[in-house]
């Protein structure tokens, strides 16, 4: 027998999901989508021949709800669903911050709830998936969860108790890089280059390196020093690093990405 996915709040997370499956194998038929606008649900119809729904109709329909709205409106989307979740769905939250248990306490008892944090690159096939097991989780939720987001990248389980670290790492991560290039594009066009060939360099430069490091199996220090040559132009830029703090601005930055996920789950949201 096949089973229903819906994908409720399908934004652009939800519908990288989503294609991720079909390219996988999932029958459109088999998947269910919920949208606040109308226009925006026929148009997944439209590109995915997947089927739109109401909140209410994919709970009472669906054999697992991926739940992928913003954490902010995720206390109002449990109110609507509870009353149509019976206690046998797999429901997987896609919200920053949110403890499983948050949705065990809204849901039917022994509701098996999946929390996984992905990030955006499931756009391009290459997300991180960090994925964890709420209280009536068991191996097969964890199972059906890893094969649904194993569409679109990578995944890995982790203790809930390490999702905020892995949101400030993984969640938040892609942004940090986008930062990165975005000041090394700036510094190429302050040393003569035109911004379209720096772009190319540093890009094409950060996908070499990162498959390196996935390839390689070196630490990223040894991979450092093999470009460091003594008193080279390396070395300089390096010491330049360290005098700006850069290492510890950046352990910084993840205590505080860190902090606001667990805000987040706290209920506050300024």
């Amino acid at each position: 027998m096949s089973q229903k996915v819906a994908v409720l709040g399908t934004g652009k997370i939800g519908e990288a999901l989503l294609s991720g499956m079909i390219r996988a194998g999932w029958a459109p038929d088999d998947l269910l989508v919920t949208a606040r606008r109308s226009e925006r649900a026929e148009e997944l119809r439209t590109r995915y021949g997947v089927t739109p729904a109401t909140n209410t109709e994919a709970a009472k329909t669906a054999d697992t709800l991926i739940l992928t709205v913003k954490p902010q409106d995720m206390g109002t989307l449990l109110d609507e669903l509870a009353p149509h979740v019976p206690a046998d769905r797999l429901v997987i939250s896609g919200a920053a911050g949110i403890p499983t248990s948050f949705f065990e306490e809204r849901l039917a008892t022994g509701t098996p709830v999946v929390r996984v944090m992905t990030n955006t690159p499931a756009l391009v096939d290459e997300a991180m998936s960090v994925i964890s097991a709420g209280s009536h989780a068991t191996e097969q939720h964890l199972a059906h969860a890893e094969e649904i987001f194993g569409g679109v990248g990578k995944t890995l389980r982790v203790p809930e108790s390490q999702q905020d670290a892995c949101t400030a790492l993984s969640g938040s991560g892609p942004a940090y890089f986008f930062y990165l290039v975005e000041a090394m594009t700036d510094a190429g066009i302050l040393l003569g280059l035109p911004r379209d060939k720096a772009h190319d360099l540093i890009v094409q430069s950060a996908i070499g390196a990162a498959v390196m490091l996935r390839d390689s199996g070196e630490h990223p220090v040894k991979l450092r020093e093999n470009v460091t040559s003594p008193a080279g132009t390396t070395i300089n830029a390096i010491r330049e690093l360290e005098n700006h703090g850069v290492r510890a601005a950046l352990i910084a930055a993840l205590e505080a990405a860190r902090d606001r996920s667990r805000e987040l789950a706290s209920g506050k949201k300024d």
